[in-house]
């Protein structure tokens, strides 16, 4: 999953190189999203859609294989 989330923001941001992700195993996956603070914009959207997709597509990609994964994006 986190190779998953990382390539989609990469593809957001105009520094890919900037991505931090931290994982954190439990009951539930927790991923936690770092960007360069040019790019939180990019990342959250208007009104939070573009985080809420995101979110979308890793709860779709985990429930195929069986896991729970959350998102936080982290300042």
């Amino acid at each position: 999953m986190k190779e998953l989330l990382a390539y989609m923001v990469q593809n957001l941001v105009e520094h890919p190189d900037q991505v931090s992700i931290t994982e954190t195993q439990g009951e539930e996956t927790l991923l936690e999203l770092r960007v360069a603070q040019e790019d939180m914009g990019k990342v959250i959207g208007r009104q939070g859609r573009i985080a809420r997709d995101l979110r979308t597509v890793l709860k779709a990609a985990a429930q195929r294989r069986g896991e729970k994964v959350t998102m936080d994006i982290v300042d």
